[in-house]
């Protein structure tokens, strides 16, 4: 009896060699044959599944995003189960850093597909900006629900807040990646930013850990 395929764990293996592949050459520099090569299937197989890179590129965005929620996730179950909204924040901000191989591929391919959207049109038709809207909207969220319980700065716009450590944190990783920055000094900045939106009351929630 012929092995039964798992389509979602074949496209999985696929997406998996995109970021390796991508991670080392540049995304722009990718191609599907050298995707198939990464993965050890024919380059048949790749079209198959995805029958134009740009389809494949955004399901390589899909399974990155999948990948850096995990790493979130993992992040707040080592604090215990109720991290409490400082936590949370300081674990989105710190795991999108590249202080190490898997956050470094992450950054440097996120970054590459927004530049690439802007200059693609199969790929800026694509709902690219939907990801980072949701992080948008969850940092607003958790920051709302501080100034709720009394652990933020009441009146500072959460939105506005939101909107700033995101981009602050983008910037940063790209500091890092090209050597401007050390992890450290990035970490650094951001908790200062933290420290100052968050009331005395917030600041002795447990830190999410620094990389």
């Amino acid at each position: 009896m012929p092995k039964r395929v798992d389509h979602e764990e074949r496209r999985a293996q696929i997406a998996e060699a995109l970021i390796r592949v991508a991670g080392r050459q540049g995304l722009h520099a990718v191609g599907m044959r050298d995707v198939a090569a990464e993965a050890g299937v024919s380059l048949r197989l790749v079209q198959y599944y995805f029958d134009t890179k740009e389809k494949l590129l955004l399901y390589g965005l899909q399974h990155l995003t999948d990948r850096f929620t995990a790493r979130v996730g993992a992040r707040l179950a080592a604090v215990g189960p109720d991290p409490g909204p400082r936590v949370t924040v300081e674990a989105l901000l710190l795991a999108s850093l590249p202080t190490d191989e898997e956050s470094r591929t992450f950054h440097l391919l996120y970054s590459s597909y927004a530049i690439l959207s802007v200059t693609d049109e199969a790929l800026a038709a694509q709902p690219f900006i939907d990801n980072p809207d949701a992080a948008e909207n969850a940092m607003t969220g958790l920051l709302e629900q501080a100034q709720g319980t009394g652990l933020a700065d009441p009146d500072a716009d959460a939105r506005t807040e939101a909107i700033s450590l995101l981009a602050m944190a983008a910037t940063m990783g790209t500091s890092i990646l090209v050597g401007q920055r050390s992890p450290e000094s990035a970490i650094a900045v951001l908790r200062h930013h933290l420290d100052r939106i968050f009331a005395a009351a917030g600041t002795s929630e447990r830190r999410a850990g620094s990389t």
